[in-house]
């Protein structure tokens, strides 16, 4: 006979703590699995909020570049062809106190076209930059 106790069967109280213990180790893993991928390079590019004109750069004082649907580039207001667009903001910058560039693109022009400025403005020596829709 299997050991038994003096009284019928009796319930099961206590708790199994394994499975509790393998769901929160398999949280565990899938966390820092997912961990890296939270943290991605990019470009830091400024949020525009209705309270930002406060206290922030005059546009007179930044640099702003426009990128039309055709392709063609104007810096300040003045047309710049692309080859020189680099050597023209790096000169547009030198004047500049707070090296802030600013670049206006429609919504038809690719997102290649567009970074492809910001990251040529980066080279020339901007420290800040935003990006506005027309």
């Amino acid at each position: 006979m299997a050991a038994s106790s003096n009284g019928p069967e009796e319930p099961i109280t206590e708790i199994n703590l394994t499975p509790l213990v393998d769901v929160s180790l398999v949280l565990v893993i899938i966390f820092m699995a997912v961990a890296p991928f939270a943290l991605q390079a990019g470009i830091k590019v400024l949020q525009s909020k209705a309270s930002a004109a406060v206290g922030k750069v005059s546009l007179s004082e930044s640099i702003q570049v426009r990128l039309d649907r055709a392709g063609n580039l104007t810096l300040n207001g003045s047309a710049v062809d692309r080859a020189a667009y680099q050597a023209a903001v790096a000169k547009a910058l030198e004047k500049s106190e707070d090296k802030f560039v600013i670049v206006k693109a429609d919504t038809d022009n690719r997102v290649g076209q567009v970074v492809a400025l910001l990251d040529e403005a980066k080279q020339a020596g901007a420290l800040k930059m935003a990006l506005m829709k027309n």
